[in-house]
């Protein structure tokens, strides 16, 4: 495992060399793929653009957007995160220890962002695709403009959770303070059970049972402007 260490070198030289790592294992070559990063101290933009399968230890807190674009990487980080963890996320896999500040996982199209505290406000906004699990709380709006994927929740949702969702699919274990827009409670189907197992499962949680959860989704009302109706918009 490759240690490196902010308190003696620059993140920009650490994100260019995990780059360069990655450049070599997608051409090939012989990389190295264990990263251990010490003394993060709140740094912003920690292994962002990271495209390859590296396994990265964060020993500490980060600041906002890390992780950002993740593709293939693996990134664990042993604290809480800022706003915009995982941002744009592609594919791999984020998890952070602590809590996540605001619109964790924003944009996200692909892999698996694991939360093991609470989520600040907007959690998934817009997601196009990525997975969320978040095992405390999240805060208003999350999963706003949410287009696909799933939100998994073990603790409670704040306001307007959901709030002009398109496709997402969205499962909460706990309280919902209120629904967004074009948000409502569905049916827990079977496959979707089978789905929520699979997801739990992936983040390595086993102390909850798939089946009591509540899932939520969109009404399909406010896919086409309806003047009529516009005040719900």
């Amino acid at each position: 495992m490759a240690t490196f260490d902010l308190a003696d070198r620059p993140l920009r030289e650490l994100n260019a060399e995990l780059h360069r790592q990655a450049a070599i294992v997608r051409e090939g070559g012989t990389a190295e793929k264990q990263w251990e990063i010490l003394n993060s101290r709140g740094s912003h933009a920690v292994a962002v653009g990271v495209d390859a399968p590296l396994d990265i230890t964060v020993r500490g807190n980060v600041g906002y957007y890390c992780g950002g674009m993740n593709q293939s990487g693996t990134i664990r980080i042993e604290g809480s995160a800022g706003p915009g963890l995982g941002e744009n996320m592609m594919s791999g896999m984020i998890s952070v220890s602590g809590n996540a500040s605001q619109y964790a996982g924003a944009t996200g199209r692909g892999g698996l962002l694991v939360i093991n505290g609470n989520a600040s406000s907007r959690c998934g906004i817009s997601m196009k695709g990525i997975d969320i699990l978040v095992r405390g709380n999240v805060g208003h709006m999350s999963a706003f403009l949410a287009q696909a994927g799933n939100l998994v929740v073990l603790g409670d949702a704040g306001d307007s959770l959901g709030d002009s969702i398109y496709e997402a699919r969205l499962f909460v274990l706990g309280q919902v303070k209120s629904l967004g827009a074009d948000c409502i409670e569905k049916e827990m189907r079977k496959e979707h059970i089978a789905l929520l197992e699979s997801l739990l499962t992936r983040a390595g949680i086993s102390d909850v049972t798939a089946s009591d959860f509540t899932r939520y989704g969109s009404a399909r009302e406010l896919y086409h402007f309806d003047v009529d109706r516009s005040d719900a918009y």
